[in-house]
This record gives C-alpha cells, structure tokens and sequence, in this order.
C-alpha cells in the first residue's frame, strides 16, 4: 500500500521551495508509479493489484491547470542544468536526462492529467484508492471539536467525488493516528476501512486471533487492518534495507548543491538548493558525500531484481509459516509513503514493477484491502488501541515542546468556526467568507508542518504557513461581524493563493447532536 500526499504547497509565483516539492515527486514517483502499473496491467502474466491513498491536497494539485502550465518549464531548467556537468559525470547524466525526458514525454501524451489515468487504473481493478482527511490533519488533536475532524473528512470525500466520481469506503488515517471513538465519525461520514500501524491491532480489545495477518472489525463497524513490519523493513530502512545497497543512487548529493552559483543563476536558478538531480551512487554507508561514485544504472538494475526476488521469497516463507496457525489466508499489509518509490529511492519504482514480474512464480499474489475485504465473511470484532506510525508508535511526534502550541490555536479557531457554521446566514458574502475561513482553518490543521517543526528542517517554512492560514482564518472570521466586511480585493486575493476544494461545505462544520 501506498500512502501518495504533500501539503498544499500551491505558490502565486513559479520558482519557490515548496513547489519543487511537488514536481519533483511528479518526476521521481507518480509519474514512473503510473508508467510501471499502466505496463504491468497489459503484461502478459502479471497481475498487478495495488492500495493507494491520494490526498486530497496532492489532488488538488494535480488538478490545478497553472501547475500543470509551470511544470515543463520546469523540467526544462533541469535539462539544462544536465549540460553543466563535467566529463566523469556524464554518463549518469545522459542517463538521467533520458529518464527525465521519458517522464515528460509521458506527462504531454496524457496532457498532464495524472488523474485520469489512476482511475482508469481503478476502473481496471490494478488498484483501489482511498481518500485521507482533507489536508492531513493529526486527528487525535483535533478531538476537542469533533465538528473539525467530520469537516476533515467531507470535505476530503466531497473532492473524491468530483474527482473520481464514487465515493470513497477507504481512507489513509493521517500518520495512521488513531484514538477511542473516531471509528465512530468514521462511519458517520461514510469511511468503512483504515489502516493503522501494527501495535493499534497488536494491542486492541479483545487481542485479535490472528495478529496483523487479518483485519479487525470495530463495533462502530469500522475495518481495520494492521502494517506488518517485517514486511516493510527490507524496503523501508536504507540502513538494513535494500535503499541502502552500494549500487543505487544516492539521495543526498545533487547538483544544485555541487555547481558553483554562478552556474545555477546562468540557467535560472537563484540559489544553491536540492533541484533533484543526483549522479552519484550510496558507494557504502560510511563514505562521505564528495566522495561518491558515479552512478551506474545496469549495476543498480540488476540489484533490483536481486533485491525483489529476496522480497517475495522472504514474504512467501512468512506466509508459510504463519498459514500453519492459522484457519484462513493470511495476508500482509505493507504500507508505505508513497515518495519512498523514486523520490527518496530513486529504483523503487523499478522495484515495483519487478516484483510484478516474478510474483507469480514466487507463489505471492497481491490483492488490495478492498478486494480481501469482500473476500472475508467473517472478521473479529475487537477495539483498536490508539496509537500512529511516527516515532514511539503514539503521538509524540506531533505533540512535543516543538509544535505543542499550535494544538490550542486550533482548539480555538476550531470552536469559533463551529459555532459559525451553525448560525443560518443567507447573506451572500457571509457564505463566501465562512467557505474560505473553513480553507484556511484546514489549511492550518496539516500534521506536515508539526512534523517539520519537530524535525528542525525547514523550521521557518512551517511556522509561516500555519501563522499564515490561521491570521487569514482570523481575518475572515472577524469580517463576517465587521460592517463593513473584507473588501472584494482582499477577499479575492486569499481566494485566489488557497483556491483548493471548490465544493467545500461550511455545513459539514456545524455543531453535533
């Protein structure tokens, strides 16, 4: 399973960090994620199956026709930047200009629409979306106003529908967080399955007869189902896993920080930053960064043949051993963020398709959780203990001496906009400022930037844009009681930079019973 997100990193000018984020992963994972799935569907042989969550943040993104206007340009500044490489490197750089120019290619034969080709996907049962909350907000903080988490996820199933047209039964709970009783406004917004990690399973009430190796059924009537981490580690740990191998591509050193500044600025680039554009291999773990080899991509083609056939074998004598305990097929949830393929491993899309390729005579079948869902007629009914996949297995992570404070402005805002929501209002521009505040207050809510606040990387980054959304939260807030209200500039241009869930529904924020 994989878990496809990032923050609404939309930005009214071309060029900034955040936007790189997102075209970056377009590059490295959807782009040759949908290429491997589309080739494997019409192989003879395979038969691939596969979870994936889209946020709907990433979707509104997707969808946004003026990034899908920059995105060529700029792939285009990367090519160029290609051609400032010196002899050792260029080899690995020939390469990776035809990779990148085989992306494009694809990217301009479906017009940039990316959607459309995961639901032709979907249509052809190769794999089953699911939805996550809106902006991927950390739900167990959330759960002073519980209005807030429903407003979360109908608004996230509002976007699967315009966009898929079907509403979704599956969702990726953010960071698998989970606590007591959000099974409940699960199931009251119409979400019928989730995965957590493996201790929300291990540790529920009663302990579940199988383990991790079948989903649990709440009393709600939400299915859960548990990661296996040995099924993940091999691909997930670039120390003990296969990332971490000697011939596959480094991820750390790249081009925008090997080339001088005045290179970079010569091709449009303002400064010194990761552009995505790596020529080195891992060479081994201890080896300092300027002294990495050249990247060879035979040699790491071959590993990742190795490397999927020591997968599925390792898989097929778990399965062996635990079919002996049990009565029923097991199966084995493997989820991970979706980016781990291409992005931050640059042959994990490779991986994928291999494991395709050999499964059948490695005895493996794949299946989604849809698909094993409406295979099972009976699941246990047990509780889920609460619990997420960050580190420590609970909530530290997001809830820390970092980014505590911004749980209480949420708290706040959060009550505010409920009771807003449940006031009737006919006036117009009463309508249109609460659809906006309700943007901005999911906007604010995203577990990125507390993730980022607690890791210390793009500290600063983070602060703004929850300082950000939250004062332009506030601001509409105080326009809805101001006479007169915000002008139609100031209105216009917050509607114009944060222009994401056209159907959102300030209703969906109104006080429970």
């Amino acid at each position: 399973m994989l878990h496809a997100h990032l923050p609404y990193v939309r930005s009214a000018k071309p060029g900034s960090l955040e936007e790189d984020w997102f075209f970056q992963a377009l590059l490295e994972c959807y782009l040759p994620l949908l290429d491997i799935l589309e080739k494997a569907r019409k192989a003879k042989g395979q038969h691939p199956k596969l979870t994936i969550s889209l946020s709907p943040t990433l979707l509104s993104m997707l969808d946004d026709e003026e990034l899908k206007k920059r995105f060529p340009q700029w792939i285009s500044v990367r090519l160029n930047i290609l051609k400032e490489v010196n002899i050792r490197q260029k080899v690995a750089a020939d390469y990776l200009h035809q990779n990148i120019q085989k992306q494009l290619e694809s990217w301009r034969l479906y017009e940039g629409n990316l959607i459309s080709r995961f639901a032709n996907l979907k249509n052809h049962g190769i794999i089953d979306i699911l939805t996550c909350a809106a902006t991927h907000g950390y739900l167990p903080l959330l759960r002073e106003n519980p209005e807030t988490i429903i407003g979360q996820f109908k608004t996230a199933i509002r976007e699967h529908i315009r966009l898929f047209e079907e509403s979704p039964l599956g969702i990726w709970l953010p960071e698998c967080a989970y606590y007591e009783g959000l099974d409940h406004l699960m199931i009251q917004s119409g979400l019928r399955y989730a995965v957590l990690d493996g201790h929300g399973l291990l540790n529920a009430k009663p302990r579940p007869r199988y383990g991790l190796y079948a989903p649990i059924c709440s009393k709600n009537g939400v299915a859960f189902f548990g990661r296996d981490g040995n099924s993940t580690l091999p691909v997930w740990s670039a120390k003990q896993g296969y990332p971490g191998d000697p011939e596959y591509r480094e991820f750390h050193r790249d081009l925008g920080w090997d080339l001088s500044i005045e290179k970079l600025q010569k091709i449009g680039i303002q400064e010194s930053r990761p552009l995505g554009l790596k020529l080195n291999k891992v060479t081994s773990q201890t080896t300092p960064l300027d002294k990495k080899d050249i990247y060879n991509q035979n040699l790491a083609l071959k590993k990742v043949k190795e490397h999927a056939k020591d997968y599925l074998r390792g898989r097929k004598k778990q399965i062996d051993k635990i079919v002996l305990e049990m009565k029923a097929s097991p199966m084995l949830v493997a989820p991970f963020d979706a980016e781990l393929f291409g992005h931050w491993w640059f042959e994990g899309p490779y991986f994928l398709s291999e494991l395709f390729k050999q499964a059948k005579k490695e005895e493996i079948e794949f299946t989604t959780l849809k698909d094993f869902l409406i295979s099972q007629q009976k699941i246990q009914l047990c509780e889920p203990c609460p619990s997420s996949w960050g580190q420590g297995g609970f909530h530290h992570y997001w809830l820390n001496e970092t980014n505590a404070w911004v749980v209480n402005e949420w708290s706040k805002a959060g009550s505010v906009m409920v009771e807003k929501c449940s006031i009737k209002s006919s006036k117009e521009s009463n309508i249109r400022i609460l659809h906006q505040a309700a943007k901005e207050l999911l906007l604010s809510q995203s577990s990125d930037w507390s993730f980022i606040l607690k890791a210390g990387t793009t500290t600063e980054l983070a602060l703004n844009r929850i300082n950000l959304h939250l004062k332009r939260f506030w601001n509409l807030i105080k326009a809805l009681e101001a006479n007169p209200s915000m002008s139609e500039s100031e209105l216009r241009k917050i509607e114009m930079e944060d222009c994401l869930f056209p159907l959102i529904n300030p209703s969906d924020w109104k006080k429970l019973n």
